[in-house]
């Protein structure tokens, strides 16, 4: 049976326009991008193989063109289909740091954080430089590492802020390893930022650490 043919409340497009996308599965989702099936099953069927055999979802987003082009019943119509869908998503986050508006959602700063730094085969300390009103001014990344850390040196942190002029900022930066659980080095540095920029009047508001899964917010944890 086609999915033309299946009952209207089980059709992805016609779940996502009565009850919204987020109802939708991660294969229904992807479904409707690969807009009919391959090897004689539907789409949502082959969305399923494909995020059982090469997912999970981010996994699989996360393919350079060329590799996803190397994945079975993805052609170059699809390939450009998903990383055209997964570039929208980045504008859209990044837009509402980017336009001038206050950030109020701390948890929006830790997915902007995600979505620049997920997935990268090294470590990356980077700073989002906030006004007095808390917009965002710029998003530097400062330190490049290796998978085993990278050094952050907190005089360089102050002296991008001071260029900046900014009155506060959000510091992130990822573990390859996929394990988003703060190190005590991780603290530490915290600390230390956290001293050297009080010195110049500046706030550190948050430092995320972005590993598998959601980003996890040192001030949520009270260590900022």
């Amino acid at each position: 049976m086609q999915i033309r043919d299946w009952p209207d409340n089980e059709r992805p497009r016609e779940k996502l326009l009565h009850h919204g996308p987020t109802v939708l599965s991660d294969a229904e989702l992807l479904a409707i991008f690969l807009s009919s099936g391959m090897q004689g099953s539907d789409a949502v069927s082959s969305a399923r193989r494909l995020l059982s055999v090469h997912g999970p979802l981010r996994s699989l987003l996360e393919r350079t063109p060329r590799e996803l082009l190397k994945l079975p019943g993805i052609g170059p119509a699809r390939a450009c289909a998903l990383l055209a869908a997964l570039e929208l998503g980045n504008r859209h986050l990044a837009a509402g740091l980017e336009r001038g508006e206050a950030l109020t959602d701390p948890q929006a700063a830790g997915r902007y954080f995600a979505q620049r730094l997920r997935g990268l085969p090294h470590e990356v300390f980077a700073a989002l430089f906030l006004d007095t009103r808390h917009r965002a001014i710029a998003f530097e990344e400062l330190f490049r590492g290796t998978v085993d850390g990278a050094e952050v040196h907190p005089r360089e942190v102050v002296r991008r802020a001071l260029a900046h002029n900014a009155a506060a900022l959000i510091v992130g930066h990822n573990h390859p390893s996929g394990n988003g659980e703060p190190s005590a080095a991780d603290r530490a540095i915290t600390l230390r930022l956290k001293q050297a920029l009080a010195l110049v009047e500046i706030r550190l508001l948050d430092h995320f650490i972005v590993g598998d899964g959601a980003p996890v917010s040192l001030a949520a944890r009270g260590w900022v």
